[in-house]
């Protein structure tokens, strides 16, 4: 038996796994948008008519995006799957990304961040207890994608723009994401809530301060335009590790607002 195994997993590193991927892309961009994981049967995925059933099991286990289902079924993790496609395919994240619903296209912001050593949380609400409520006429916020890394914490909208869309509309996007930052600078407590979550050595904390709160726009597809009228810069996913990479030289160049002091409550075990 396991010399049996040892040959079919010998068979499947000398097999063309780029096809393979391709034939996985092809199926994907079929699928609706709203399913993060969509099933598909075996046998329409052509790439694997001649296995048999051992040889697909072994061939399936070898990747971490698929999972095999009932009913001669698997399911494909379309956000495991294109982080693998990007080692893989002469594909850009932006294409990869385009068969993603709007909460996927968060999420795989997330895990990019993640993977960037950023610690990350998403989808934060947070209410306006200040008297910035009254100017705005606005008492409640939602941040996307928050990430901190060092001193730098990041306040990211996702926008599923390309480049038909106006500058108008982008630069209205990066009003709106200003003024959450406005607003959570004015709410003490809610951002050191946030820190704390995101801290892993609270007794590290000061080193990191003054802390960087950076608003981002991250698009699909890659604008003509680098910033906003207030300089708010606009990022295609495309350019996400590059832009991450390059962000303390180019600081410079971007709004942000510093924070001197927080406040961190220590979680009990």
């Amino acid at each position: 038996m396991e010399i049996l195994f040892n040959k079919i997993i010998m068979n499947i590193l000398n097999l063309n796994i780029e096809k393979f991927f391709q034939e996985i892309y092809n199926i994907l961009k079929s699928s609706k948008k709203e399913l993060d994981e969509p099933w598909f049967l075996i046998k329409e995925i052509e790439y694997l008519i001649n296995f048999n059933d051992f040889e697909i099991d072994c061939f399936l286990s070898s990747f971490d995006f698929i999972k095999k289902e009932q009913w001669n079924h698997i399911s494909i993790n379309k956000i495991q799957f294109i982080l693998e496609s990007l080692k893989i395919l002469d594909y850009d994240v932006s294409k990869l990304s385009r068969f993603l619903s709007y909460q996927g296209f968060e999420q795989l912001i997330k895990e990019i961040l993640k993977l960037e050593g950023y610690s990350v949380i998403s989808n934060f609400r947070f209410s306006d207890k200040s008297y910035f409520k009254y100017e705005t006429n606005q008492k409640r916020y939602e941040i996307d994608v928050i990430g901190l890394k060092n001193n730098f914490l990041l306040l990211i909208d996702a926008k599923q723009y390309n480049k038909r869309d106006s500058f108008s509309a982008l630069n209205k996007a990066a009003d709106l994401q200003y003024r959450r930052l406005i607003a959570l600078k004015k709410n003490k407590e809610v951002l050191d809530s946030i820190i704390s979550d995101l801290v892993k050595y609270p007794n590290k904390l000061k080193k990191k301060l003054p802390l960087k709160l950076i608003p981002i726009i991250i698009t699909l597809e890659e604008s003509s335009f680098k910033t906003s009228c207030d300089q708010i810069p606009l990022v295609s996913i495309y350019k996400i590790k590059s832009f991450l990479n390059e962000l303390k030289d180019n600081l410079q160049f971007f709004n942000y607002i510093k924070i001197n002091k927080i406040s961190i409550q220590k979680h009990l075990e």
